[in-house]
């Protein structure tokens, strides 16, 4: 995607292949440079986590013989160790600097250009604009030309994936920045929207009057909500027995069944008269208090 310019196709057969070789080669290349920025940001996590252990080993938590067995060195124990968005663009700033650095003063020395040049020779290509005004290897004849060459395809295929890689953590960075902003300034010129906000702080408050239900509550025992925030209320609010069910994703059978458990967990003398006024029958908070009633009505 540079693009120079000093060397295009010229017949129809030329243009053709070019079509159809840029479509598969540029998204090789792309794909390159993005398994590029991942094996900088492996190797960033691996120089981490030996450096980690090894100011472990100095301080004693760790033995001296300790060694990572064949499952620890795989990628997957790097997991934790990915560094910070920042440091990879430092990283990768400094390292595209350096590299800018060396490619002009091989460019100075070989081109004739002064530094400040190829500099400018050097943003431009490595960030594949490309506008040609200066071309590199044009020249008749150079000293050590093959040499050169090498070192040239080198240079450039080096500062391109440092580049590309650059622009790519700088893209998340502005990502990053903008939603700060946008956080910052959400809603602050629209009272409306400011009112609305602040009353959904409140997670599904109850007023009097006015209950808002996205769907039919199931009494089903594995019904679900489309949020984890759904159904949960404030201490303090009046909510209906339904609700209290539906909210914590009980059933109203499971929790007659757990109150019948609870109230025949202690061992009571329920005379047989109980039985047969049918105080006893059914299960949950009525049949609790039949029998509760069962029971007093007897000892009298």
């Amino acid at each position: 995607t540079l693009g120079f310019g000093m060397t295009t196709p010229a017949t129809v057969a030329g243009k053709v292949f070019l079509i159809v070789y840029g479509l598969f080669g540029c998204a090789g290349t792309i794909l390159f440079f993005n398994l590029f920025l991942e094996r900088i940001i492996s190797l960033l996590a691996f120089i981490m986590k030996a450096c980690h252990e090894r100011q472990l080993r100095r301080s004693g938590l760790l033995p001296p013989n300790f060694r990572r067995g064949p499952a620890m060195s795989g990628v997957g124990s790097l997991v934790g160790w990915k560094p910070s968005v920042y440091h990879v663009m430092l990283i990768l700033g400094i390292f595209a600097i350096t590299l800018s650095c060396c490619a002009s003063a091989m460019y100075t020395a070989v081109e004739g250009w002064n530094y400040i040049d190829s500099l400018y020779y050097c943003f431009v290509t490595f960030s594949t604009i490309g506008f040609g005004d200066l071309v590199s290897s044009q020249n008749a004849a150079y000293q050590n030309q093959g040499l050169y060459r090498f070192g040239n395809f080198i240079f450039i295929l080096m500062g391109v994936c440092c580049i590309y890689s650059l622009f790519n953590v700088i893209s998340i960075v502005i990502k990053q920045v903008l939603n700060w902003v946008l956080k910052k300034f959400e809603c602050r010129c629209c009272p409306k929207c400011h009112k609305s906000s602040a009353r959904l702080g409140r997670r599904n408050a109850i007023t009097p009057g006015a209950r808002l239900r996205r769907h039919n509550i199931s009494m089903d025992a594995d019904g679900q909500y489309d949020s984890d925030t759904e159904g949960r209320r404030l201490s303090g609010e009046m909510i209906s027995m339904r609700e209290l069910t539906a909210s914590n994703k009980v059933s109203l059978a499971i929790l007659q069944k757990q109150l019948s458990e609870t109230a025949n967990g202690y061992p009571r003398n329920v005379c047989i008269n109980t039985r047969q006024n049918g105080f006893s029958a059914g299960v949950g908070a009525l049949a609790i208090m039949n029998n509760r009633l069962a029971e007093t009505s007897d000892s009298r």
